[in-house]
Order: structure tokens, then C-alpha cells, then sequence
């Protein structure tokens, strides 16, 4: 099956692109949105949609490949070989709903999405430091 992912590359981000698409794909497979079996889009694919350079996307799916998470099968593609999305619960759901809520008020007060980021990583620092 191919995969319905659709890398976004932010050149403002100061993150090296082939590291934005490893963290799409983590974060892909996280959310359930790819499974094991799908296929990635090619490097040309992923070139003509985001003007990146097809050896980046090569170089990301390398790294995806030696976390485990992909394994190339030459002349088919690039397929997804394990998962790490956990089984979703009710609290998913709450939580979710909980987060949008929250997006909205801070949209409302008037932060962009940088200052949106910023705020969620400082949290997210001080509660999983470790991380």
C-alpha cells in the first residue's frame, strides 16, 4: 500500500531537513497514519513535492531504516517495517480534545505557531527532561 504522508519541509527551522523528514515519519508512525506495510514515497516523489534534494531524502530514509523502522526492497521502494503507535485509548480522545481546546485559546490571545512551539517544548522539557 503506498503511504498517504506528505513531508513539510520549514527552511526556517534551523532542524536539518533529512532530520524533519525522520521525525514526520516517527511522528507518522506514532499516530497510526502509516503501518507496517506501507510504502514511502520515492526520493523523486518526495523531490518534485518539496524541492528537496533526493540524496536528503535518502539520507532520512537510511536513518528511519537503521532505527529499524523501514527496510528498502530494491526495485519496489521504501516500505514501513515496524510501527510505534500504541494501542489508543479513551484518555487519547480527552486528551486530544484537551490539546485543541488549548491551541485555540492560544491562537485567540495572538501566538503564532512559533510561539506556540516554543511554549510546548518548554513544557515539554521541564516534564520529560530526559527526552
Amino acid at each position: 500500500m503506498v503511504s498517504v504522508v506528505e513531508f513539510r519541509i520549514d527552511r526556517r527551522s534551523g532542524v536539518a531537513t533529512y532530520l524533519q523528514i525522520v521525525q514526520q515519519v516517527q511522528q507518522a508512525l506514532r499516530l497510526g497514519i502509516l503501518v507496517e506495510g506501507d510504502r514511502l514515497p520515492t526520493a523523486a516523489q518526495v523531490a518534485a513535492t518539496t524541492k528537496v534534494n533526493p540524496n536528503t531524502t535518502l539520507k532520512a530514509y537510511r536513518e528511519l531504516e537503521r532505527e529499524g523502522l523501514v527496510e528498502p526492497r530494491p526495485g519496489l521502494g521504501t516500505f514501513v517495517s515496524r510501527t510505534l503507535a500504541r494501542p489508543t485509548s479513551a484518555a487519547d480522545d480527552r486528551l486530544r480534545e484537551e490539546l485543541s481546546a488549548w491551541m485555540e485559546r492560544a491562537h485567540t490571545e495572538g501566538l503564532d505557531r512559533e510561539d506556540v512551539r516554543a511554549l510546548v517544548n518548554s513544557v515539554l522539557q521541564e516534564r520529560y527532561p530526559d527526552g
